[in-house]
Parts: structure tokens; sequence; C-alpha cells
């Protein structure tokens, strides 16, 4: 994992208030990393970035924000590729442990490769900001691979 991150940020409907307000205390380091988001949330966080360091002459004013498709209509499922095909490195996901998700299935499959490619994650205010104040925040850090990928790894013998 590089110095810069690529840290993918998701909310669910009911958490992206939180989302970016932990966003916007945190902009000077978020700034420094490529930001991911799915639909909805990305466009907030580009339209906070610009509002907010506009206003203060901050850099980062035109953030770009790497947008996918919003969470029900795949983008779950592309921030998952981008995992898997390791464009992430650090997985930002604010998700509502009280409203049922039409895409459910997808948030749990999201979830699951996270886990499975040892990424580190957070899943709510507290989590993330522990996060973004590790000592391996700023530097360059080695995943450790996890024993999953022997399996996925394995040789396949011919039936």
């Amino acid at each position: 994992m590089d110095k810069i991150k690529n840290i993918a940020v998701v909310a669910h409907d009911n958490c992206k208030g939180e989302l970016l307000d932990f966003i916007d205390c945190n902009r000077g380091v978020m700034g420094e990393h490529n930001l991911i988001a799915t639909g909805t949330t990305g466009r907030m966080v580009e339209i906070l970035f610009r509002e907010r360091t506009s206003q203060n002459g901050e850099k980062n004013a035109q953030k770009k924000v790497t947008r996918l498709k919003s969470g029900p209509l795949g983008g779950d499922q592309q921030m998952g590729a981008l995992i898997a095909d390791g464009k992430v490195d650090i997985l930002i996901f604010f998700w509502d442990p009280m409203e049922p998700q039409p895409h459910d299935v997808d948030v749990k499959a999201l979830l699951r490769l996270a886990v499975l490619y040892n990424i580190p994650t957070a899943s709510n205010r507290s989590s993330a900001e522990f996060l973004i104040s590790s000592a391996f925040f700023d530097h360059e850090f080695s995943i450790k691979k996890s024993e999953f990928f022997e399996y996925a790894n394995r040789d396949v013998q011919e039936v």
C-alpha cells in the first residue's frame, strides 16, 4: 500500500450526513488521498470539498472523487470488484444497522470482500477516526495476505 491511499467511502442514506461530517472534519487528511465513492455519496463529497476549501482558501478545492454507480444500482458490486483487483486500500462504509436495505446481499458481498482481501475497514465514526489516526495511515504499509489466498491460488486438478 502506497503512502497515498485509495480510500473507498460509502454511506447508506441515513448515514450520509455523518460520513460527510467526518470527511469535513478531516478534509485536510482525506484530501491528500484518492477517494472512490458510490453514486450520491461521491457527488456530495465533491460538493463538500468545493464549498469548504474554496471558502477557506485551502488546497483540494477541486478534489476529484472517482464516482461509481449508486449502491443499489451496482455501485457496491463495482466497489467490490475494485477491492478484488487491488485498487482499494481502505474502506470507510457507514452502513445503517437499523434500516433494511433492498440491496443487502450486495452490501454483505462488499463487506465479505473487504475481509477476504484484508482491507482496513471502518463501519462507523469511531472506527474511521481510529483508522485515519493510525501511525500506518500516512506511510507505506504492506497488507499481509490472508489464509484465503492459499485457497484462491491453489492448483486446480483436472478431472
